[in-house]
């Protein structure tokens, strides 16, 4: 039976093989990789929703603004809204409609004023996830200093249901059964592997994270991608579809 939500979807593919490798990792910059199995992945989900709702009030329905780089705790902060149900956007004009506020170094000084109305949280994009090195502004949450104090097991108060929404932004919203049903490409099987540098958290990138989970297989996302080791990557880790974003800006990623 088809799996209605993104929580559900998850919990399939722990049952189904744990130990695949699901999240892979680049940062062509610094030769930073990491890799995450559907366990491992879902482990950070659990601590990250955990969070969430349980130290930061958060409830299903509320609107999530979610700004990262191509990263893979991108991936893991849409699996833990999604899994409690929160609607998730990457558009910054909407920050001040937000109930959390999600960001990265080179967004932290625009957003810390709203620590004072709403939960905003700093990711560092240091290695292993690790804390931001230098203080921060009053009221931002370093996420990577309180994340894994949390618990690896995630029961939503109030979870997702089919008919919720998933995703918002300019092109419209994407319900959760909307998520388990328009991505699909017949290169991506069980078992095989989507190499990309499409930012998970945005409204082109939503499928290199589920139509890999749906399908069985896995992601290998690549931050300040190098044309010049692309080729090596692709074979090396053994993808069966490339997904380059248009550099131009005036089209959509380009398969492969």
């Amino acid at each position: 039976m088809p799996t209605s939500t993104f929580p559900a979807a998850l919990a399939a593919a722990l049952r189904a093989d744990p130990s695949r490798p699901l999240v892979t990792f680049y940062d062509d910059a610094t030769g930073e990789r990491v890799e995450l199995s559907v366990t491992t992945y879902a482990n950070w989900v659990a601590k990250t929703a955990a969070l969430v709702q349980d130290e930061l009030d958060g409830e299903r329905g509320q609107l999530a603004l979610v700004e990262l780089p191509t990263h893979w705790l991108g991936a893991v902060w849409l699996g833990a809204a999604w899994s409690m149900g929160l609607r998730v956007t990457d558009d910054p004009g909407r920050a001040e409609e937000a109930d959390l506020v999600v960001c990265g170094p080179d967004t932290l000084e625009g957003h810390a004023e709203h620590a004072s109305r709403v939960p905003v949280l700093a990711v560092s994009l240091r290695p292993l996830g690790a804390r931001f090195a230098e203080a921060l502004p009053v009221g931002v949450v370093d996420y990577g200093a309180v994340v894994l104090g949390q618990p690896d097991v995630f029961a939503a108060f109030d979870p997702p249901r089919s008919e919720d929404a998933a995703w918002t932004g300019p092109g419209g919203e994407l319900l959760h059964s909307d998520l388990m049903t328009e991505f699909g490409d017949p290169a991506l099987t069980a078992g095989s592997r989507l190499l990309t540098d499409v930012n998970p958290v945005s409204r082109d990138g939503l499928g290199t994270l589920v139509e890999p989970l749906v399908v069985g297989g896995g992601t290998v996302w690549v931050r300040h991608r190098d044309p010049a080791t692309w080729a090596s990557k692709q074979s090396a880790e053994r993808a069966s579809l490339t997904l380059v974003a248009d550099s131009s800006g005036s089209g959509q990623p380009i398969r492969s």
